[in-house]
């Protein structure tokens, strides 16, 4: 049996490493190795940013998200959703910790002028606040629950994403913390729970992919080269573009140095690819 190659059928999500692997948390699972200080891959411009979301809307694409590292730490980081608004609808993903007043004022004020929509995820870990923390740093998960409520009082509506640290039943998972956010105080919380990607620093924490854990033990026929994102998406990095966000630290996930380049089709051997095809998972907010 042989590692299926996934083609690309079109471009309906565009992902931006906006912050590169600059956070301002160290996450014991990041699966990217984000942090403070770490500029492995460096922000983006609000010029880069520009060049390739008018090169993405030419080729169809649909929506747009930024993500990092943090997203609020780069600096251009309001101007660059203030000019991809006029295009395209905009996803940011965010640790929740840097949800200043100001920030969510402006936020909201650009969320309600804009032609296209406006997301905002937080990430948050685990049952509960003890297990977020030992993941992200004390106090983490409480500056995230205030700017969770801070954004939802603006109106703003955030996604929260969990990850599942223990083993269990997902649904039975999704309905505990949407219990959880409720009883913090949000009305009407938006969860996707998402899955473990066994690479970066989760590698360390827990185990990284084993041999059998590839899609080379996928029957061919069994092959559906529309489940997976990699067959509408592609990931800017001040590297190149990807195949998709989760591998921009792999050379063989780079795909060219423009979203045109970036067409064609990408061999699944890696880990995280059996992850996403057992789990159905994708990074986009559906």
């Amino acid at each position: 049996m042989s590692v299926p190659i996934q083609p690309f059928h079109h471009l309906d999500t565009l992902w931006m490493q906006v912050a590169g692997t600059l956070c301002n948390l160290s996450c014991t699972h990041c699966f990217v190795t984000s942090g403070p200080g770490v500029t492995r891959h460096a922000m983006l411009t609000r010029a880069q940013v520009a060049a390739r979301v008018a090169e993405a809307v030419a080729m169809g694409v649909k929506e747009i998200y930024f993500t990092g590292g943090e997203p609020f730490l780069n600096p251009e980081m309001d101007a660059i959703l203030s000019d991809t608004l006029l295009l395209a609808p905009c996803t940011v993903l965010s640790n929740g910790t840097l949800f200043t007043t100001r920030r969510v004022q402006a936020l909201g004020d650009l969320a309600r002028r804009s032609r296209f929509s406006l997301e905002l995820r937080v990430s948050l870990d685990g049952d509960d606040e003890s297990a977020h923390d030992a993941i992200r740093g004390a106090g983490a998960y409480r500056r995230a629950l205030d700017g969770l409520r801070a954004l939802e009082a603006a109106g703003l509506l955030p996604i929260v994403t969990f990850t599942q640290l223990e083993a269990g039943d997902p649904l039975a998972f999704r309905e505990r913390v949407f219990a959880r956010l409720k009883a913090e105080g949000l009305a009407r919380p938006r969860v996707k729970v998402l899955p473990m990607f066994l690479m970066g620093r989760e590698a360390e924490r827990t185990r990284g992919y084993r041999e059998r854990e590839t899609l080379a033990l996928l029957p061919g026929e069994a092959f559906d080269s529309h489940r997976l994102q990699c067959g509408s998406c592609r990931a800017v990095t001040s590297q190149g573009v990807f195949v998709c966000p989760l591998l921009v630290d792999e050379p063989a996930a780079r795909m060219g140095e423009t979203l045109a380049q970036s067409a064609g089709g990408f061999l699944l051997a890696h880990g995280a690819c059996h992850t996403c095809w057992v789990t159905g998972m994708t990074c986009a907010n559906g």
